[in-house]
């Protein structure tokens, strides 16, 4: 499958995914943030970093970029798409997920290795996980708070739509310890931890990460 990766100026993570797209058995096409074409491809990961600086908000400038205007639209067709920490960000500020990233609870950077139970595999990206697998994923964020008003977290609950939530403490101070969560139809997934970190034994972090980049193919292949 050829899965776009977009590069947002100050993207950090867009290598690291592309890498992860291919480990994974797809093709990466390489797209851009002034982008008004997709190029065909049959997915869109939105990669971490610091995107425009972060200024103003997380994503907030990100989501009126060209390329944002194509993948809403694509998102709403049922292009599945994957946004990862900064890309979590920007799909919140897109309005395609609902709630919003804060900053951290304890005011400081966090970086390690965090263990995450998938609480759900029905999704374009998990599909290659068992329902209620333990992983271990990296997570590195400043803003990582995922917060809603209780009404929503409420659906998210109900509706199992919460993706992933951490183990072992909670991180950053989201609600209910969500880590990430998806859409009714399950093709936009955020997720704040980095799985295209945790793709190869060699990083150290093992490879619990690959399952979001294999699961499209196993979803088609079925």
């Amino acid at each position: 499958m050829r899965i776009g990766v977009v590069t947002f100026p100050g993207t950090l993570d867009d290598v690291d995914a592309a890498r992860a797209v291919r480990i994974g058995g797809n093709e990466a096409v390489a797209l851009w943030h002034g982008d008004h074409d997709l190029q065909g491809v049959d997915a869109v990961v939105l990669p971490g970093g610091f995107s425009y600086g972060d200024y103003l908000r997380c994503g907030a400038i990100s989501r009126f970029s060209p390329v944002m205007t194509e993948v809403i639209e694509a998102a709403g067709k049922g292009l599945p798409v994957l946004g990862i920490c900064n890309g979590f960000q920007i799909l919140c500020e897109s309005h395609l997920l609902p709630g919003a990233l804060i900053r951290n609870d304890h005011r400081r950077f966090v970086c390690r290795d965090q263990r995450l139970r998938i609480e759900n595999n029905r999704t374009a990206w998990t599909a290659a996980y068992a329902e209620g697998a333990e992983v271990t994923i990296v997570l590195k964020n400043g803003e990582g708070g995922f917060v809603a008003d209780a009404e929503t977290l409420d659906r998210l609950e109900g509706e199992g739509l919460v993706v992933a939530r951490y183990l072992d403490g909670n991180p950053n101070g989201s609600l209910r310890d969500i880590a990430g969560i998806t859409n009714e139809r399950g093709n936009v997934v955020g997720l704040m931890p980095h799985p295209e970190h945790a793709v190869e034994d060699l990083t150290g972090s093992g490879t619990d990460g690959l399952g979001f980049f294999t699961s499209l193919a196993e979803r088609v292949f079925a």
